[in-house]
């Protein structure tokens, strides 16, 4: 099912009365259970290919796709219009499809440059880019765990969505990788219900949360998942998220420092950013080439040019308009600035520029402690 057909779906059920069910189309055998922990290498990280889910409806045994079989997942909820999530929460992904369960809620600073503000604050980057003032405005984002069993059916994601740690030992270039685990915005969040103890497979549900049947929702935080919170809080915090459309394409980035490591007498300054295109147009535009500007507190501007993303060149159209991906990036410096282009290709061969929003690159410079990701 195509993302623009799954938000139909769900609109759909949605627009029917609270309480509407939620049904799987299962393919038989059941996919395989979820991966475990990865080492990576920071040039390769987590590439995974990944298809949508198929359509969740509730089909007679006549229509029924063969080799499908049809199994109740949840009941709907209402969205909530205002106040957070609990921790808990089951949801469906709007944009994605896929199932998963809210962890904990971040606060984050978003900066949406298409939004004209009366009272705003400088944009500060290298070379005067993108001039424009911008006042961040607080918006609610959730750390996340994926239902395994959906990843290989998200098409529109280069990989399924990981949170990456640098390694504790010398190797300033090695990541680790914890798979299906996301953040995702307020808006994005279709609350369902379940009378399953265990709806969601992956390895760290039940390290993290249990069922609590007196509790609404039913699923509530282990002492390992607060502690795991607490330790690891400063390479998980999602702060600030930057948004910018340009010809009908708005592209969001987030930005998440990994920490320092020394290598050659040097210290070393990682972030990993993770980017969402969207096509808010019905023309189907295809991503062809980035321009990234890269600029270091040291003094140093980089120039990075190259043929698509992460290996990819994906198409937006009207039935697949979202593309997110992540990627990773250094500094010889405690701090600096990204920002740069997308170049988009019409049916026609003509081209066109898409701007990527600027965005700083901040260290958490009173770190004592290298991050523990691995830990609980």
């Amino acid at each position: 099912m195509s993302g623009c057909a799954a938000r139909r779906y769900v609109a759909a059920a949605l627009s029917r009365a609270r309480g509407a069910p939620l049904w799987e189309s299962t393919p038989v055998p059941a996919p395989a259970p979820a991966r475990g922990l990865r080492a990576l290498s920071a040039g390769g990280a987590a590439a995974l290919p990944l298809q949508l889910l198929p359509p969740r409806r509730h089909l007679s045994s006549r229509n029924r796709a063969e080799g499908k079989v049809l199994e109740p997942v949840g009941v709907f909820e209402a969205p909530k219009q205002h106040g957070k999530y609990e921790t808990g929460q089951l949801f469906l992904h709007s944009v994605f499809g896929y199932r998963g369960i809210v962890l904990f809620p971040w606060q984050a600073r978003l900066y949406d440059r298409d939004v004209a503000s009366p009272v705003t604050e400088k944009s500060e980057n290298a070379a005067g880019h993108g001039s424009k003032e911008v006042k961040g405005k607080t918006h609610t984002y959730y750390q996340v765990l994926i239902d395994a069993r959906d990843c290989p059916h998200i098409s529109q994601r280069s990989q399924t969505e990981a949170v990456t740690f640098l390694a504790n030992h010398d190797d300033s270039r090695a990541l680790y990788a914890i798979p299906g685990l996301d953040y995702v915005s307020h808006e994005d969040i279709l609350p369902y219900s379940s009378t399953d103890q265990v709806p969601i497979q992956h390895e760290l549900f039940e390290r993290f949360l249990m069922y609590d049947q007196t509790k609404v929702p039913p699923f509530v935080a282990r002492d390992t998942l607060c502690a795991w919170q607490e330790k690891n809080h400063p390479w998980l915090e999602l702060s600030d998220v930057h948004r910018e459309t340009t010809e009908n394409i708005r592209v969001t980035v987030i930005p998440f420092y990994m920490g320092m490591r020394e290598a050659q007498n040097s210290h070393v300054y990682w972030w990993r950013y993770c980017i969402r295109l969207e096509n808010l147009d019905s023309e189907v535009v295809q991503l062809r080439e980035r321009h990234w500007r890269i600029f270091s507190l040291s003094g140093t501007l980089e120039t990075v040019r190259g043929r698509g993303v992460v290996g990819r060149e994906p198409v937006l159209s009207k039935e697949q308009p979202a593309f997110q991906y992540s990627s990773h990036v250094s500094l010889q410096a405690s701090s600096g600035h990204m920002w740069g282009t997308f170049r988009f290709e019409r049916p026609d061969g003509s081209h066109f520029d898409v701007r990527i929003p600027p965005f700083s690159l901040e260290s958490n410079k009173d770190e004592k402690t290298p991050p523990s990701g691995l830990h609980w």
